[in-house]
């Protein structure tokens, strides 16, 4: 009696527990399953991002190389240019020097040429021996020395005359 029915009572306490024990490992297992596959997801993405980043670096690296040979050679570029612009206000200067002697020489020389015009226009004007002197003259480089020879115009002028009409 009592004894078959405290086995009994026990027996069914024990599989209710046992059931629920199997209800319990069931959810847990459930959840252990879930979890595994959501890690392997997160493990796949994580890998399939990790080839994807490695893909923009590698290019990234590429770009880098490409943008620094660009900067290389502008700035290569920058300093031959910087040079020539050197060189050539160098050559301007000196070329601007040179031209400004050359047009003071001209100015002076059309200056003497002025001053023997006149001086030639008064001396002709007069009429005196210079002029007979003048007049005897083969050439303009004689003339120029009949005009030292009587005090018109000094030898340095005469000279560079000499130079421009040569």
């Amino acid at each position: 009696g009592k004894v078959i029915q405290l086995i009994s009572d026990f027996q069914a306490k024990i599989l209710k527990e046992g059931e629920e024990a199997q209800k319990l490992y069931a959810e847990f297992s459930e959840w252990c399953e879930d979890r595994n596959r959501n890690l392997a997801h997160e493990i796949k993405t994580g890998k399939a991002e990790v080839k994807t980043l490695k893909a923009t670096i590698e290019e990234q690296d590429a770009t880098i190389e490409t943008t620094q040979a660009k900067i290389d050679e502008l700035a290569e570029s920058a300093a031959t240019a910087d040079a020539e612009l050197k060189d050539a206000t160098a050559i301007r200067e000196k070329e601007h020097k040179d031209f400004a002697a050359e047009e003071a020489e001209l100015v002076e020389t059309i200056d003497m040429i002025h001053r023997a015009v006149g001086i030639l226009e008064r001396e002709m004007a007069k009429g005196g021996a210079s002029m007979l002197q003048l007049k005897n003259a083969a050439s303009l480089s004689q003339a120029l020395r009949a005009m030292v020879d009587v005090s018109v115009m000094s030898s340095s002028d005469v000279s560079k005359l000499q130079a421009f009409i040569q």
